[in-house]
């Protein structure tokens, strides 16, 4: 019973990530905007709501490849000497400090995506930096300058992520 149990949670998941990874984000984030708030309508979903929830379901999938793969990333040695110790195989999971420290990289990719594709978020005038834009340019018919200034505040959003998680790496890899 119990391994059945696994095999729909897997193929439940394997699906999940195999649709979000194979469509557009955009795609994903009209999906959410117009259905969601018909499939729970007592929660009264507002469009910043809907939006954030499709961008965090469509990183989750992004995720938890990365979590996958950095967990396979360990020498299947470590697992098998745990196993070997009695430990279940939820115990034999002391090998995600390790995969944290592999898939940091990856992590900091995912974030900066995710930092990025919330300018897709304009397109149902969510109030995010490209909607600002959007405003700020039919009312000052400056088209340049507020695109420039925008640039220049997602790169130092994801310039700043990026190096604070290069930080985080270099005190990781000293801890070895």
């Amino acid at each position: 019973m119990r391994m059945s149990r696994l095999k729909i949670l897997r193929l439940i998941s394997n699906v999940y990530v195999e649709i979000l990874r194979g469509t557009p984000i955009l795609l994903q984030l009209y999906f959410f905007y117009f259905l969601l708030p018909d499939i729970l309508p007592a929660l009264k979903l507002s469009k910043f709501a809907c939006i954030t929830i499709a961008l965090v379901i469509n990183s989750g999938a992004y995720m938890s490849e990365v979590f996958r793969s950095g967990i396979q990333s360990i020498d299947r040695g470590q697992t098998e000497a745990a196993r070997s110790l009695g430990l279940s195989s939820r115990q034999t999971m002391i090998v995600l400090p390790q995969a944290f420290k592999n898939v940091l990289p990856a992590m900091c990719n995912e974030f900066v995506a995710v930092t990025k594709e919330t300018s897709l978020a304009s397109t149902f005038y969510v109030g995010d930096l490209m909607t600002q834009y959007q405003t700020i340019s039919g009312k000052t018919y400056l088209v340049i300058e507020p695109l420039i200034i925008i640039g220049i505040i997602y790169f130092v959003v994801t310039f700043t992520m990026s190096k604070l998680i290069t930080v985080l790496e270099r005190r990781l890899k000293s801890d070895d």
